[in-house]
């Protein structure tokens, strides 16, 4: 069940966000891993028929970025074409300003080839997960954690982060997790920016400003195209110092399904696809992954076709006791249900060919 009690103002996440300002990350030259993930990621939003065709144009691009990369290769048995993935992706929320590490957005997505669907499940920012062997902290506040926990420095402790947070959720799901992608905000803003916004409808009035972070939402109700920052906004916004009505963490977990699904459509449209080149450059300066190059074009050769009807969205729901979100156990094991079908050799594939008589 979900919950409409407002939330408190934003806390920091101590210690580790301390360290994490202590120690920000530092501007990277442009890497083959955040070049690929721009294609991933846009499998994930659901990129249509037209990426294949695409495909030649885009992997002279990566030989051209991937000087010094890994050749790291696939084995058969592991191959997106022959087996399900899974993937952790991450929205972190990194800005100069204020520093920090926090993942504020928490999706584990599942792909099946046999089926040719996936799943998204996001997770509220404030969830107390509840794990044997883990603290009580909000889940948006482990990734910091993690990081500062590492013995190593710059892109290993990063690494060191995604496996942590790849490993804590697969215990929590039940599955294996096999990769993790971090995008930064600024990433998605820009690519929001570079679709040339997109179509949503936004539930309520949305005023929240903040000078410290350079935060300011200023949204009415309605369907229209939001651009950059203020899509940023209306996945964000939580609470109000203007006189608009709180917002809580499972309504933006919507929102963020609804933004999605807005540039899947955005995407299979003939504007989007004159500007995916732009697209994959805004999101590759901005994300980090662990995909390897092979599995990259295995997955767009698996899945170039699906579609956003394909797409099966699960926003965990819970119940808010400050300071934080205990999840529904129904929800979860929704949830859980969902990924390990995803997961299974058949997928989806066998409950339709039962649900049509087939």
């Amino acid at each position: 069940m979900s919950s409409n009690t407002p939330l408190p103002p934003r806390r920091s996440s101590g210690a580790a966000n301390a360290t994490a300002r202590a120690n920000p990350p530092k501007k990277k030259k442009k890497k083959w891993p955040r070049v690929l993930f721009a294609i991933i990621l846009l499998v994930i939003l659901g990129l249509g028929a037209y990426a294949y065709s695409l495909w030649r144009e885009v992997d002279g691009a990566l030989d051209d970025a991937s000087s010094g990369a890994s050749t790291q290769t696939v084995p058969e048995g592991e191959k997106a074409q022959v087996k399900p993935i899974s993937l952790l992706l991450l929205g972190m929320d990194y800005r100069p300003k204020i520093g920090g590490m926090n993942t504020d957005v928490i999706m584990v997505a599942a792909f099946n080839p046999k089926s040719n669907t996936a799943t998204v499940v996001t997770i509220p920012r404030d969830s107390d997960l509840q794990l044997d062997g883990y603290s009580t902290q909000k889940i948006n506040a482990f990734y910091a954690r993690f990081h500062s926990k590492s013995d190593a420095k710059g892109d290993a402790a990063n690494a060191y982060a995604r496996d942590e947070m790849k490993q804590m959720l697969g215990k929590f799901f039940g599955i294996n997790i096999n990769y993790a992608s971090v995008l930064n905000f600024q990433g998605f803003v820009d690519v929001i920016d570079k679709l040339g916004g997109v179509k949503v409808n936004v539930d309520k009035d949305m005023r929240y400003v903040d000078n410290a972070d350079g935060t300011n939402i200023d949204l009415k109700a309605g369907e229209q195209t939001l651009h950059g920052e203020d899509a940023l906004g209306f996945v964000r916004y939580r609470k109000s110092n203007r006189g608009t009505a709180a917002s809580s963490d499972f309504e933006r977990n919507e929102r963020q399904s609804q933004v999605l699904g807005a540039i899947v459509d955005k995407m299979k449209s003939f504007g989007g696809i004159t500007k995916l080149s732009g697209v994959i450059d805004v999101a590759g300066k901005n994300v980090v992954t662990d995909i390897p190059k092979a599995q990259i074009t295995n997955i767009l050769k698996t899945y170039y076709d699906i579609n956003r009807e394909d797409i099966r969205f699960i926003p965990l729901t819970g119940v808010w006791k400050s300071p934080y979100v205990y999840l529904d156990k129904d929800s979860v094991a929704e949830a859980k249900a969902a990924l390990a079908e995803e997961m299974s050799p058949e997928g989806r594939a066998a409950a339709a060919t039962d649900g049509d008589g087939k």
